[in-house]
């Protein structure tokens, strides 16, 4: 057993002791009718025998926009045009910050060689000062004004490094291969920093996102032979695989984001925003039979035995529970594995396993 397993094993038997250990408890009666929490086995076709519709998008796409102001002197670029990375595609008039470049420089060589005067000073200060010719008052004053001068020195440097920047900024140069898909400036028009210029998708793989209700999302890593099919072109199946499943369920929907990709087709050209659908078959054994699913970890209990772990599942003509055998796999993101035991469709109590009694007569509550 790895240790995983068996460290699971004990987080297990240590619930199951504390819910069943609790002798100073009144004992429910089994007559009473108790009120639980369940889920149900998530049925394959429920997942794997249907389209999930969702939109196609680049697997990268960029706002480009200048970090400075000023006329745009040049687009080069129109909207459908390829790029590779490094291609120019809108340029500024630089020459406003060509000036502050030349400015600045000058002004940093000027409090160089105020710099290198007040170092001269100083130290032709201090050799008088010990030999007894300098008082100290004025010895640190001219230390006052090295350090003023040093400074200056700084200050002039940082801020031509800080013009030299605002000068490549006038150049917007594409940042990966794709295709321009939008462009909002004409040459010669003044722009903002941070105004839009151009938008560049790369599509040379295309992502579909799609929503998976919570009650199935467990079964998405067990997708295989994904298959992807989009409105404007019905005869072309594409195959892609998952990329992400989000983490979060939306509030609204409760469903989560499940991001497929896949490569573009060699015959046609699927554009970001595309409607289309996708279907996957699931990893089972054989048909009708789950490879594994996914329950709370507190679904699960001992029976005082150490290698055998148990679920409540509810017969629904009845609505009594007994307790069924089950094997565990590994902890996982959705709760934990049950590899063996349960069959699609069932119900199993997920709270309170503790408080249960074989054939008890439940009620199930509302979510």
């Amino acid at each position: 057993m790895s240790h995983a397993g068996f460290f699971l094993r004990i987080a297990v038997l240590a619930a199951a002791l504390s819910a069943f250990g609790c002798e100073d408890e009144p004992v429910q009666e089994q007559s009473s009718v108790r009120p639980v929490k369940v889920m149900r086995v998530s049925d394959f076709s429920g997942f794997y025998k249907r389209w999930w519709p969702g939109r196609a998008r680049a697997t990268q796409e960029v706002q480009m926009s200048f970090r400075v102001g000023g006329q745009v002197l040049s687009l080069p670029v129109n909207v459908g045009d390829p790029v590779e990375r490094g291609t120019l595609i809108a340029s500024l008039d630089a020459t406003p910050y060509r000036a502050d470049v030349d400015r600045i420089a000058a002004n940093l060589a000027r409090a160089e060689v105020a710099h290198d005067h007040a170092v001269t000073q100083l130290q032709r200060n201090q050799i008088l000062f010990e030999q007894g010719h300098v008082a100290e008052a004025r010895l640190d004053n001219f230390r006052s004004q090295e350090g003023q001068a040093r400074s200056e020195v700084a200050a002039q440097k940082a801020a031509l490094e800080r013009s030299r920047l605002d000068l490549g900024y006038t150049e917007l140069r594409a940042p990966f291969a794709g295709a321009v898909v939008a462009t909002y400036v004409q040459a010669y028009e003044d722009v903002r920093p941070r105004e839009a210029v151009a938008r560049i998708v790369d599509s040379s793989r295309i992502e579909m996102v799609v929503d998976v209700p919570e009650n199935l999302i467990s079964l998405a890593p067990q997708a295989r032979n994904i298959v992807v099919v989009f409105d404007a072109f019905p005869e072309v199946i594409l195959h892609a695989e998952i990329k992400e499943i989000g983490g979060e369920a939306s509030e609204t929907t409760r469903t989560y984001p499940v991001t497929l990709i896949m490569d573009q087709p060699g015959d046609v050209r699927i554009l970001p925003g595309m409607a289309g659908k996708a279907a996957a078959e699931g990893r089972a054994a054989e048909a009708g039979r789950l490879a594994y699913v996914e329950i709370p970890v507190a679904a699960v209990f001992n029976r005082g035995e150490t290698d055998r772990s148990y679920v409540w599942v509810v017969d629904e003509s009845a609505m009594t529970v007994q307790p069924r055998a089950v094997e565990i796999g590994a902890p996982s993101e959705y709760g934990i594995k049950i590899l063996a035991g349960l069959a699609a469709g069932e119900l199993v109590v997920t709270a309170g396993v503790g408080r249960i009694r074989d054939g008890q007569t439940v009620r199930v509550l509302e979510n």
